[in-house]
């Protein structure tokens, strides 16, 4: 092919990007990078009623989370723009008329409810429905008459009486029997194109070579070749995707977790995790691997290695993916990922300048994603009235063997209190609990975890001595003094 290799995404604004579309958009990326060729970003932003307010700039923004940039299209421009659907409709109205001239479409006025009507009548008589295509073909002049009397006046296709073969990259020949294909609208009611039209012209007039999607939309491709047949547009190779379900084989929905990737970036997963995880649904680089980095994933991928079977979308396995890439990240990149949580989260850790987050994250070792690191760490931003004690850790920690854990808060109130402001650091607190341990011969558990449970309410917190040290002398002896006033009003 003498034309340059070109790949696309094409997301609707109708929501935020799902983890199957966002695989999409890799396996595109990818096999665009691959094979030295253009990677496309087009708005398909035609159905107005279910676009959503800021998902389009939502979308952009995960998918720059993602690494996946585009050389040319949606705000980067190009030499076949504009890239947004809605600039393109002028375009559609004249492809639409070329077919309407050749007696390839015509004017079709039957209201949703005939429609309807016209579907129940087919189902009672145990038929598949087909609309009937009328004869004469309704013209111009029928459409105004029927726009004059109130109807609405769409354009259906002339679908060609003849099975379709779909050349499918992972699927292989797939053929459609011309009983299953009937005559289907191209152009809506006050001149919007359907999904079907707008795709066909816009991937010939960019000069699409492959195109990338879900299986789900198999189903339609015949009609986008018959389209691109009787326009005389190129037919681009076709490679559709298998599915993504969860791990009991059901379609992946919302009643499981979450399904976008706003979702995750928001519950603080880092970027080329969920580019490596990915990458694995339907996909296998060969052997044993797993863990790859993008730059890994570019010379690796091939279209020919996608499976035709469903991938399952496994939450476990993306967890352990991430524990271990934040275990294996250093400082500047845990720095960078726990910033951008923080700013797609309504969280304390917003008051923290960078020296804090950077104990913060040294504290938290072995967290599993940002959002253990946030809910930790978060009693140590709070005031000390938002504080609220566990009942069941006051009782385990505090009031058990006759309030063993108070008798200690009170010797660590006092060691705590006469420590020097400039006395103030991890090593001076690190002393303060030995010196109990050792007094009372006992492990740092006994003395830790009272003073734990007394200045975040929860047996859960960061590093002891990086928690201290944060919240500051005055904070941790008030916090201790309250949690001593519990056995007083009666909570252990």
């Amino acid at each position: 092919m003498d034309q340059k290799f070109k790949t696309r995404f094409a997301p609707s604004p109708t929501g935020l990007l799902h983890v199957g579309n966002a695989r999409t958009a890799l396996f595109s990326w990818l096999l665009a990078r691959r094979n030295r060729g253009v990677f496309l970003l087009r708005i398909e932003d035609t159905d107005a009623e279910r676009n959503l307010p800021g998902a389009e700039r939502q979308i952009v923004e995960d998918l720059r989370w993602l690494g996946l940039d585009w050389d040319e299209g949606f705000e980067v421009g190009g030499p076949d723009g504009p890239y947004r659907q809605s600039e393109r409709l002028e375009i559609y109205r004249s492809h639409v008329q070329r077919l309407l001239d050749q007696h390839l479409a015509y004017y079709a006025f039957e209201t949703a409810d005939e429609l309807q009507a016209m579907r129940e009548q087919a189902r009672q008589a145990r038929q598949t429905f087909h609309y009937p295509r009328p004869d004469p073909l309704p013209g111009q002049d029928d459409a105004r008459r029927a726009r004059q009397a109130g109807r609405p006046a769409v354009v259906r296709f002339k679908m060609p009486d003849r099975d379709m073969t779909v050349s499918d990259l992972i699927m292989g020949q797939v053929t459609v029997a011309a009983a299953e294909l009937d005559d289907f609208v191209i152009l809506k009611d006050g001149g919007m194109p359907t999904y079907h039209l707008a795709v066909v012209v816009d991937d010939a007039l960019m000069d699409v070579t492959h195109v990338l999607r879900g299986q789900e939309f198999l189903a339609q491709t015949p009609r986008h070749i018959a389209l691109q047949e009787a326009l005389g547009l190129p037919t681009p190779a076709y490679a559709h995707l298998p599915l993504i379900m969860d791990m009991k084989g059901r379609k992946l929905s919302k009643r499981d977790g979450d399904v976008e990737v706003r979702a995750f970036r928001r519950g603080g997963y880092l970027p080329e995790v969920m580019v490596n995880f990915l990458a694995l649904l339907g996909w296998s680089p060969g052997g044993d691997r797993e863990k790859l980095t993008l730059e890994e994933l570019i010379e690796l991928f091939d279209v020919a290695r996608v499976s035709r079977t469903s991938a399952k979308f496994d939450r476990d396995k993306l967890l352990a993916f991430n524990t271990d890439a934040a275990a294996a990240a250093d400082q500047d990149r845990l720095l960078a990922g726990l910033t951008d949580y923080i700013a797609l989260n309504d969280t304390p850790l917003s008051a923290a300048d960078e020296t804090t987050l950077r104990v913060l994250l040294g504290a938290n070792k072995g967290f599993r994603t940002f959002r253990d690191v946030d809910v930790k760490s978060r009693p140590i931003f709070v005031a000390d009235e938002q504080i609220e004690y566990d009942p069941k850790a006051v009782k385990k920690v505090l009031a058990r063997n006759n309030g063993d854990g108070y008798k200690m808060l009170a010797e660590l109130l006092a060691e705590l209190k006469s420590l020097a402001d400039s006395q103030w650091s991890t090593e001076s607190i690190e002393e303060v609990l030995d010196r109990l341990c050792q007094r009372h011969e006992v492990g740092l558990g006994k003395v830790a975890q009272p003073l734990r449970v007394a200045v975040s309410g929860t047996t859960i917190s960061p590093s002891i001595y990086d928690t201290i040290f944060l919240l500051g002398q005055d904070k941790t002896c008030s916090r201790v003094a309250r949690a001593l006033r519990l056995r007083e009003d009666g909570a252990g």
